[in-house]
Parts: structure tokens; C-alpha cells; sequence
């Protein structure tokens, strides 16, 4: 039986806001969903006021959206990435 340890991931102060755009079936997107089944819950609980936005478009190739203060945005493409690949984006981009 694997053990998988799940990070936790807090954001810095001036992150307002995540979105998560990923595709219900495409297999680009296969990360990005296995990333909202494994982590999300934990990602909530470590941020519980913080907005995360997770939307579903047929089609839609996955990536990441941070919004800051004074409403500046930083995206990530998480096309083929692996969960725990986009896990790490998501700490590279709540530490800006």
C-alpha cells in the first residue's frame, strides 16, 4: 500500500483570489482534476477565507490563475502536468 503525505500549502497575504480552469475529460487536464480530488480539501482548510475557483469548460486547455493585490493576475499553464506538479505551481504562485 502507497502512503502519499499531502503538503500544506498557505498562501502569502497578497493572494486574493484562485482559479483553477480545467476540461472535464481531456486528458491534459487529467492532473489538474486528480489535483482537485487529493488537494483541495487541504489546500480550503490551510486558506479557509481565500477564495479558489475551480471551472470546468469542455475543451479548456488547464492553468492556474492567481490574483493579487490591486488587482494584478499571474497565470500558469498546467497542461499534462501531474497532480503533484500542479500542487507545486500552486506553492510557486501563493508565494508571490
Amino acid at each position: 500500500m502507497r502512503t502519499t503525505l499531502i503538503r500544506t500549502v498557505k498562501m502569502g497575504p497578497s493572494v486574493k483570489e484562485l482559479r483553477l480552469h480545467l476540461c472535464q475529460t481531456g486528458a491534459e487536464s487529467k492532473g489538474a482534476r486528480e489535483f482537485v480530488q487529493n488537494h483541495y480539501t487541504k489546500l480550503k482548510q490551510e486558506n479557509p477565507k481565500l477564495p479558489i475557483l475551480i471551472r470546468e469548460c469542455s475543451g479548456v486547455q488547464p492553468r492556474l490563475w492567481a490574483r493579487y493585490d490591486l488587482g494584478q493576475e499571474a497565470s500558469v499553464a498546467l497542461t499534462n502536468l501531474k497532480a503533484d506538479d500542479v500542487l507545486k505551481q500552486v506553492e510557486a504562485i501563493g508565494r508571490k
